[in-house]
């Protein structure tokens, strides 16, 4: 993408955001998310020096709480379980103190937060949920194997295959790479 793309992105989703919250702007501060669902009430706190740009950031994004703004969309009529957002407008030396304070007033209310720290960007800030595990070389290894087998298996439902019939080693290649398809799950 060019710049004039990813800039007419960025103005969409700042609309998209100014649709769920009009007082949201550029300043410094808090911005709450919160929905509810069956019952359940789920929250995230952040803090932003430009709170209209990191909403609207977080539309693109693939950090956990980005994903679930994808997968639960924002709040509308026709959307009633998406996330709603309030913003609170601090000065920037307050930002990790007044994080902190949201996170534990949502807690407090009975919110299950998405917050994976106790917030805030400096030494106070403590793991409060667990993180997915790391993938490792071995994983990676394992996952391109998963997808090879995946590939060969369907390009040979749409592909005939012989061999030499004279010779064994042709023949124990072909079982093997028969068995190796059939071993996709």
């Amino acid at each position: 993408m060019n710049y004039a793309q990813i800039k007419a992105i960025e103005k969409k989703n700042k609309e998209r955001i100014l649709k769920v919250c009009p007082e949201a702007t550029e300043d410094s501060g808090i911005y709450i998310l919160t929905r509810q669902e069956n019952g359940f009430s789920y929250g995230y706190v952040g803090q932003a020096k430009h709170i209209l740009s990191r909403l609207a950031g977080h539309l693109k994004g693939y950090q956990h709480i980005d994903l679930s703004i994808k997968k639960h969309g924002l709040y509308s009529e026709n959307n009633p379980t998406g996330w709603r957002i309030r913003t609170v407008y601090y000065p920037i030396s307050e930002l990790n103190e007044k994080e902190r304070e949201w996170i534990c007033k949502l807690a407090g209310m009975g919110y299950q937060l998405r917050n994976k720290t106790s917030g805030g960007q400096d030494e106070g800030k403590i793991q409060i949920a667990d993180y997915k595990p790391a993938k490792g070389y071995r994983d990676g290894l394992k996952q391109g194997r998963t997808n090879t087998i995946r590939e060969l298996k369907k390009l040979f439902e749409r592909l005939s295959v012989s061999y030499d019939k004279e010779s064994k080693i042709a023949e124990r290649y072909y079982n093997k790479l028969m068995e190796l398809i059939k071993e996709d799950k």
